[in-house]
């Protein structure tokens, strides 16, 4: 299949039917009420502002709240958080799982404009300038990135969605962390196994759920990314 630097064909969602990801949030299960979900601490330095709720479990440190604030609850180690892990565990296991359309291993996602499907690098993952999503006209569109250890953005890099690509319909599977640059504007749900790093001022519409280790913030927005109902 040809590429190019400027878009990469794709089959769109018939891959679905062979790879277990589902559409919307329903994958996410309770997690979906978080928008940050650290597993050994969450800090925070600065105004860095959470559209929902936000814990850590099986840790028990949550620290920059305030001058941080969140519109939702904090769960500290509690039943809702555990319950949670799970399920960000679960939705880990699926995306990692998933049978990938395109093997983009060593390729830039700045530049390029991606029709939906599961996208995945064997090692690293590198975001410098801008990634255009194009659902095709598809709320129900979904686009995964399988990422085999870390993600990086540079400073002021952005996820553009076009055509009724949602947020609540991208997912990014790390393998390791996930370092969001100064600036960075990501959209999607990012699960990863280790820690997630918003550098300051970086923006994410979406999740920072990570299973095993911290999710640190430095005067960030972390903004809802709820589906638009999809009438029949």
């Amino acid at each position: 299949m040809a590429m190019t630097r400027t878009s990469i064909a794709i089959c769109a969602l018939a891959m679905m039917a062979a790879a277990p990801v589902v559409h919307g949030q329903a994958l996410l299960g309770t997690a979906q009420a978080f928008r940050v979900l650290g597993g050994t601490t969450v800090t925070n330095t600065g105004a860095t502002t959470i559209a929902a709720d936000l814990g850590v479990w099986p840790g028990n440190a949550i620290t920059g709240f305030p001058p941080g604030t969140l519109t939702g609850v904090t769960h500290v180690a509690d039943a809702v958080a555990l319950q949670a892990q799970a399920d960000v565990t679960n939705a880990y296991n699926v995306l990692a799982g998933a049978a990938f359309d395109d093997n983009v291993t060593g390729i830039n996602l700045g530049g390029l404009t991606l029709t939906p499907g599961v996208y995945h690098f064997s090692s690293t993952a590198q975001l410098t300038g801008t990634l255009t999503l194009d659902a095709q006209g598809d709320p129900a569109a979904v686009f995964v990135f399988q990422i085999g250890s870390g993600l990086t953005t540079a400073s002021n890099s952005a996820v553009t969605l076009i055509n009724s690509a949602q947020p609540c319909n991208v997912y990014w599977q790390v393998g390791s962390s996930a370092t969001l640059g100064t600036g960075t504007a990501l959209a999607g749900n990012v699960l990863a196994l280790s820690s997630i790093t918003l550098n300051h001022a970086a923006s994410l519409a979406g999740r920072a759920l990570t299973r095993n280790a911290a999710v640190t913030m430095d005067d960030n927005a972390i903004t809802a990314s709820t589906c638009t109902t999809i009438t029949p």
